[in-house]
């Protein structure tokens, strides 16, 4: 036997559902619910509202005058209001329904004052601005009073307004009822608005508040202007205010509201004072967190004490973003021509977070206090030179020094563009260094020591910590994991890069040079390339792993265990691994079948090459042959070194995604943790979930950086992304905020990468996804290479980047196999297109377009 739905309610009710009290009825039940401190009532359901509308006479008015109803024509509106407005002054209100209010009332204390609000079934959700289109009564005293305002409170649901804006959105009135909330009265001596973002930005770190005195419908309806104040979210503290003119104020009647003129001393007075700002803020963080959305909070404040009386979901709020951008911390160079080619990709938290860990170790020699070595510029990784110049400085080295023996690693840097000077004397960077110095040293020539057995050991303990990872049950005893075992084996992994990173100083740097001006271009690249002959180098190891694939040398799990750690985006944590990819092993090997490629005949001719180069330097420099070997084999034993740290930093870090995979898993928020730092997850972990309220925000903020175009290698002073992407005289080399860079040539110039000249075709691509429209003999145009690229490399008859330098991932490889490269362009992306007959001269380090684009 079915049970007949109750006329009136408790306000925390536990049957207290949306179609029984209505939207506004269904926010102030979940406040009182949830403690906040929300006047105590009663609800009048809409099963009350449905027994008196019932009867079939009134039922038959209401649709005689909505058939009438024309959205487009005001006067129909008008008409259908007074029709149904005088059923309702007819209805006679059932005894059963007119019994419950009264006693539910009288529940209430002796003869209360009480606020009678409407509240439809509509009205105040998330997906609809309903809000204020019916009725509220406020100040009412006595039973029959309530009845009476019950009544007016229902026929609302039938005004002008509401009856159009029913027709505009398409609501369907067949199951439409009326709700109403009592609540005690507040006679209050300010009330206001406080949104939990602001409204007209989406700005989540700006609190809004409207205030006035008396009590709050006069700010709600805008009759005066009120106190309006910017509170800062963390602290409560009011950071912006505008104290309105006020000349009148709303205040309790005998029964009702009256307006009344402001005394003069409140007039001009804030409303809002610190202490009120810190409480709201307080509130409105905890109902924000309550329904995990900005919020639109009506509160009274009564002898000192705030009441909350409504709150609802700030609807059509503009999406809201954070601000990941380094480069307002002041005037500085910044560079992506070294970082940009190993972390290519807009960054998530966690993996800008792990990108810290890693930096501040291996970049620990470089790093000033106060000053930021590396940054994040619009979710993309930068390296700060002004701080490295600094460094530079104290040891003595000029502007022009500088520039010159960093171009390798950074790539070149624009000679119209000075390197801001940091602001700290020499004698204080001193200070600060030599401690810094002497430990890094310390440690580096220990961990060099360690590197041999470290390498030995890598892939089997990274392997170990996986399987660890996936045993832990337990949230708790998860973080404990990476505090006592991932973590500091992520560490080591971070400081033997250093070590290897570190060892011989500027050694290659010199070499290369010395060789550039002892032979040509041509044997300066064989005799420098070669780094294959002591080993199998890592950035060649999926090409050449591939050849052994294909040759039967390898089984597919032996490839996929070696190499899927390495892809385009291996350092971006929330992008799957290669490894991760079922098909992933077969699909590279196809490809190359495909391609036909003999890298084992490459690789021979480079040989050929380097022996040629090595019997010209010979005759050339017979009492030098044997003090370039030894420098040519430290710089083969340094890249070998940094190559294969570099590896297991990647390893580790793929390590760590599924750390955070199972961290979701455990947690029961899935992917979402990539967009908390590494800390956030492990203090979630732990059970501090306040960190959650910021992913949608984070992700939000991803989306739109992702969307922008690269930007420049060089940024010079404070850059916004948004804004130079809207720019259509953008420069995709350099962004200088103060305008002194001169117009980018028309020339594709860059770095001698890798010698040889090849006229072919251009095939302009952006990722390495795209890498199957890549024609064998084409040359590969591409803003920025890494190991993720090298299976394309030997289809390719030359490579032209962007980003890099002569000791950068592309110029390396290209070396490796013989082909010709150009690096550290700016612009060949804009300026070349896919199907432009090129000449790539890789030994003087330019390109020429030499037709127009040919159909393809």
């Amino acid at each position: 036997m079915s049970t007949e739905p109750p006329v009136v309610l408790p306000f925390a009710s536990a049957t207290a559902e949306l179609a029984l009290i209505g939207g506004k009825g269904a926010g102030l039940a979940e406040l009182a619910a949830a403690g906040l401190p929300v006047p105590d009532g009663f609800h009048v359901t809409t099963a009350a509202y449905r027994k008196a509308t019932s009867h079939p006479t009134f039922l038959a008015e209401v649709d005689s005058a909505l058939c009438t109803v024309d959205s487009s024509r005001p006067e129909t509106l008008t008409t259908a209001e007074s029709r149904i407005a005088a059923a309702f002054a007819e209805l006679a209100m059932p005894e059963e329904v007119h019994r419950d209010i009264t006693a539910a009332y009288h529940g209430l204390g002796a003869d209360p004052s009480v606020a009678v609000r409407s509240s439809a079934t509509a009205e105040d959700l998330p997906e609809l601005s309903f809000a204020g289109q019916q009725e509220t009564v406020l100040n009412v005293r006595g039973a029959d009073a309530v009845i009476a305002a019950v009544r007016d409170c229902w026929a609302s649901l039938w005004t002008a307004r509401a009856i159009g804006y029913r027709a505009r959105n398409g609501i369907s009135t067949d199951q439409l009822a009326m709700a109403v909330v009592i609540q005690l009265f507040v006679p209050a001596d300010a009330a206001g608005v406080l949104f939990t973002a602001d409204p007209v930005t989406g700005d989540a770190e700006r609190l809004i508040v409207n205030a006035g005195w008396g009590i709050g419908d006069s700010v709600v309806d805008g009759s005066v202007t009120p106190h309006s104040a910017v509170l800062d979210r963390t602290s409560g503290r009011i950071v912006e205010e505008n104290i309105g003119a006020q000349q009148v104020r709303t205040v309790p009647a005998a029964q009702g509201t009256r307006i009344e003129e402001l005394p003069p001393r409140l007039r001009g007075a804030a409303v809002l004072d610190q202490s009120t700002a810190n409480e709201l803020a307080e509130l409105g963080a905890k109902i924000e967190a309550h329904y995990g959305t900005p919020m639109d909070i009506e509160w009274t404040l009564s002898d000192g004490r705030l009441s909350i009386v409504q709150a609802r979901p700030i609807t059509n709020l503009p999406e809201q973003r954070e601000t990941w951008n380094d480069s307002l911390a002041g005037d500085y160079l910044w560079t992506s021509g070294n970082v940009g080619e190993a972390i290519p990709d807009v960054m998530t938290p966690c993996t800008w977070s792990l990108a810290k860990m890693l930096l501040a170790d291996t970049m620990a020699a470089t790093q000033l206090p106060g000053y930021n070595g590396f940054g994040n510029i619009g979710g993309r990784l930068y390296l700060n030179v002004s701080t490295t110049a600094a460094i530079a400085g104290v040891m003595g080295m000029s502007q022009a020094k500088f520039r010159s023996l960093t171009e390798d690693v950074f790539g070149k840097l624009p000679e119209e563009t000075d390197i801001p000077r940091i602001p700290v004397s020499r004698l204080d960077i001193a200070k600060a260094l030599i401690p810094v110095l002497w430990r890094v040293s310390r440690r580096i020539r220990q961990n060099a020591r360690r590197m041999p057995r470290f390498l030995e050991n890598a892939v089997a303990e990274s392997a170990r910590l996986r399987k660890r990872i996936g045993e832990v049950n337990d949230p708790k005893r998860l973080a404990e994991f990476w505090r006592r075992e991932l973590l500091p084996y992520f560490r080591t992994c971070c400081q033997m890069m250093e070590a290897a990173t570190r060892q011989g100083g500027n050694s290659p740097v010199h070499t290369r040079n010395q060789l550039r001006a002892m032979v040509d271009e041509a044997d300066a690249a064989a005799l420098f390339g070669g780094l294959a002959s002591g080993g199998e180098l890592a950035s060649l190891g999926p090409v050449i792993g591939l050849s052994k694939l294909a040759k039967g040398e390898f089984d597919r799990e032996t490839f996929r265990d070696e190499y899927g750690h390495r892809g385009p985006h291996e350092y971006e944590v929330s992008i799957p691994y290669p490894a991760e990819d079922s098909d992933w092993v077969d699909a590279q090997l196809a490809a190359f079948r495909e391609s036909s490629i003999d890298v084992d005949a490459l690789l021979a001719h480079q040989r050929t090459e380097r022996d040629q180069a090595w019997q010209r330097f010979r005759a050339q420099y017979p009492r030098s042959v044997t003090k370039m070997r030894r420098q040519l084999g430290l710089w083969a034993k340094i890249a070998h070194g940094r190559e294969a740290t570099r590896s297991e930093v990647v390893r580790v870090f793929a390590v760590t995604r599924q750390f955070v995979l199972r961290a979701g898993e455990l947690t029961g928020h899935g992917d979402d943790l990539f967009f908390l730092s590494i800390e956030e997850v492990i203090a979630l972990l732990d059970g501090d979930q306040r960190a959650l309220a910021s992913i949608d925000i984070r992700k939000a903020t991803y989306r739109y950086y992702s969307s922008l175009p690269r930007y420049p290698t060089v940024l010079r002073g404070r850059f916004d992304p948004g804004s130079w992407a809207a720019d259509a005289n953008r420069r995709a080399d350099l962004y200088d905020e103060h305008g002194t860079a001169r117009p980018a040539s028309g020339a594709v110039t860059g770095f001698p990468g890798s010698a040889g000249v090849v006229e072919a075709i251009a095939r302009v691509v952006a990722s390495p996804a795209e890498g199957t429209a890549l024609r064998q003999g084409e040359v590969l145009v591409t803003a920025a290479t890494n190991i993720g690229w090298t299976p394309l490399f030997p289809r390719a008859a030359a490579v032209v980047t962007d980003v890099g330098a002569p000791l950068s991932h592309a110029a390396i490889v290209a070396r490796e196999l013989g082909i010709p490269a150009v690096v550290g362009c700016g612009s060949a992306t804009m300026r070349l297109r896919t199907g432009d007959r090129v000449r790539v001269d890789g030994a003087r380090g330019t390109v020429q377009r030499i037709d127009e684009p040919a159909e393809r």
